[in-house]
């Protein structure tokens, strides 16, 4: 059995981490001390570095717990219940990239339409013209670049 301390160090996080999952119903301590410490097993020891390995893949609190509770009782559920819960995440991963994606497309478009002249007022700046179009949510309408209508000196 293991000590909150120990099984922190074991699993290289913070015993305040394991009181997060433990509020978070992803842990409970296999047992208490004489004295009311938390006391762990080999099994919590795995379920936290379960719970480690599904965190690094970016899976929810929530994801996870599911994932927990398949894993307690997995003869009674199938593989495609847990590809479900995987495939769901990996669709909102592509959902995200596509997005930011078009966020760098539309960011790269007005950065380079933007001189970016150390010595020019900021008045004539492109990337606050596109920004403060009220006319228009995006950045097709852009002017070729800043400091157009003024000249240089």
């Amino acid at each position: 059995m293991y000590l909150i301390g120990q099984l922190a160090k074991r699993c290289e996080v913070s015993s305040d981490t394991l009181r997060f999952y433990e509020k978070n119903g992803l842990l409970v301590p296999s047992g208490r001390s004489d004295s009311g410490y938390r006391l762990y097993s080999d099994d919590d020891l795995s379920r936290i570095r379960f719970i480690l390995r599904a965190k690094a893949v970016g899976l929810s609190l929530d994801e996870i717990r599911e994932l927990l509770d398949i894993r307690l009782e997995a003869s009674q559920h199938s593989c495609a219940e847990v590809k479900a819960i995987t495939q769901a995440k990996l669709d909102d991963v592509d959902r995200k990239m596509a997005e930011l994606k078009r966020i760098r497309v539309a960011l790269k478009k007005i950065n380079d339409a933007c001189c970016g002249h150390a010595d020019d007022d900021a008045s004539h700046c492109s990337i606050l013209e596109a920004l403060g179009d009220e006319e228009s949510t995006d950045t097709e309408h852009l002017a070729s670049g800043c400091c157009r209508g003024h000249s240089h000196l």
